[in-house]
């Protein structure tokens, strides 16, 4: 075989093998879901977090958090029991059954949102160092997408996906697609002080944590400090 023809042969080898890892790669991402199901996915998020029951940080999808947060849900109003999803139902983005809920009662599932002045004050830069982290009193959100994204309960890339390309220079004045969740007192974080404790909790973290300390009594709850307050 002369050198053209090893060339060739080598070519399609490498192509051959090269193909299986391109299209495994192409199977595990996430196809982003259509306008409708991420409406959909919101709606019923929206309406376990207004009943105190958290389907994690809003993003459009039926989760596995979300999935669990809906059975809890039901089970606290004394329904049935319904069968397990599989784990890999459970992963997916599949809906579930939602018969019986007042999804109305989430409308508009998404609203506008001014942003002003007071939700850029919690803003600013984070030392890398532990030590200095613990001498803050509290830690800042690192940019205006960060903190929105907590006001809102949402993941950046959700919230980033309603806004197309306003969120990389937000600032006050600019107006922004938000679900249509209880607003989160970004001005709170501050009067926050070291080792104090925040006792509202989702219904659905206390029934973890009851599982969790099934030895302990009730007149001593767990409480969990917010996440951006430091301990003294």
């Amino acid at each position: 075989m002369n050198t053209l023809g090893r060339c060739a042969v080598v070519a399609v080898l490498i192509a051959t093998a090269a193909f299986p890892a391109s299209a495994k790669r192409k199977a595990h991402h996430a196809p982003t879901p259509n306008k409708g199901h991420l409406e959909a996915a919101t709606r019923l998020q929206i309406f376990l977090d207004r009943a105190n029951f958290s389907p994690g940080k809003i993003d459009g999808r039926y989760n596995e958090v979300t999935k669990k947060a809906l059975a809890l849900y039901r089970e606290s109003r004394g329904e049935q029991a319904q069968t397990a999803p599989s784990r890999s139902n459970a992963k997916s983005n599949a809906a579930p059954d939602v018969n019986g809920l007042d999804l109305a009662s989430a409308e508009p599932v998404f609203i506008p949102y001014t942003v002003n002045e007071a939700d850029l004050q919690s803003i600013g830069p984070l030392p890398k160092d532990v030590a200095q982290q613990a001498k803050l009193k509290f830690l800042p959100y690192r940019d205006p997408a960060d903190a929105l994204a907590e006001k809102f309960h949402s993941e950046i890339h959700f919230l980033e996906q309603l806004n197309p390309g306003k969120f990389k220079a937000i600032k006050p004045g600019d107006q922004l697609m938000v679900p249509n969740v209880e607003p989160f007192d970004l001005a709170s974080v501050k009067e926050i002080k070291p080792g104090s404790e925040v006792t509202s909790q989702a219904a659905n973290e206390m029934e973890d944590q009851a599982d969790a300390q099934s030895g302990t009594t009730a007149e001593n709850p767990h409480q969990e400090q917010h996440p951006r307050c430091l301990s003294g």
